[in-house]
Formats: structure tokens, C-alpha cells, sequence
């Protein structure tokens, strides 16, 4: 081979080994782009899931708070009504006490 021939063989590799390595670097600038935006992405994800959590929750709350005020009226009224009937029997209920006393 002559020399000219190793000469431009060996600018070929050259050519072909700087050429590799900016593919090379251009490959990492890619993947570390890609990940830096998937990583975005899942943030952002998972910060609006968050947020309708959040969302849920407070409505659930609400809902929870409107049921407990429901039922808490609800067993107000079965009180005050069951008082109310107590109350009604109390009369009756002191004058039997009265009759059976001086009976005996």
C-alpha cells in the first residue's frame, strides 16, 4: 500500500472516529433532553393528580359534612319528639306513683 493510500485510510478513521463521537454526544444530549422533559411531564402529572385529589377530597368532605348535619337533625327531631311523648307520660306516670303510695 502506498503511502498516500495509508494517509488517506488513516484520515478516513479519523474522520470516522470524530464523526462517532459527536454521534456519540449528540445520543446523550438526546437521552438528558428526554429525561429532563419526562420528568417535566411526570411532575406536571402528577402535581394536576394532586390537585384533583384535592379536589375530591374537599368534596367529599362537604358531602360527609352535609350527611352528618342530616342525620344530626334527624336524631333531634326523634329526641325532641321522644321528650315530648316523656314528657306527656310524666303527669300520668307521677299520679299512678301517688295512687300506689297511698294505697299501700
Amino acid at each position: 500500500m502506498s503511502l498516500e493510500a495509508i494517509k488517506q485510510v488513516t484520515e478516513a478513521e479519523e474522520v470516522n472516529r470524530t464523526k462517532k463521537a459527536q454521534a456519540q454526544a449528540e445520543a446523550k444530549r438526546l437521552v438528558a433532553e428526554a429525561e429532563r422533559a419526562g420528568k417535566a411531564r411526570l411532575a406536571e402529572a402528577r402535581a394536576k393528580a394532586e390537585e384533583q385529589v384535592r379536589g375530591y377530597l374537599k368534596q367529599a368532605e362537604e358531602t360527609a359534612a352535609k350527611h352528618a348535619a342530616e342525620v344530626t337533625a334527624q336524631t333531634q327531631t326523634s329526641c325532641d319528639a321522644l321528650r315530648a311523648k316523656a314528657e306527656g307520660r310524666l303527669a300520668d306516670a307521677a299520679a299512678s306513683i301517688v295512687r300506689r303510695v297511698v294505697k299501700n
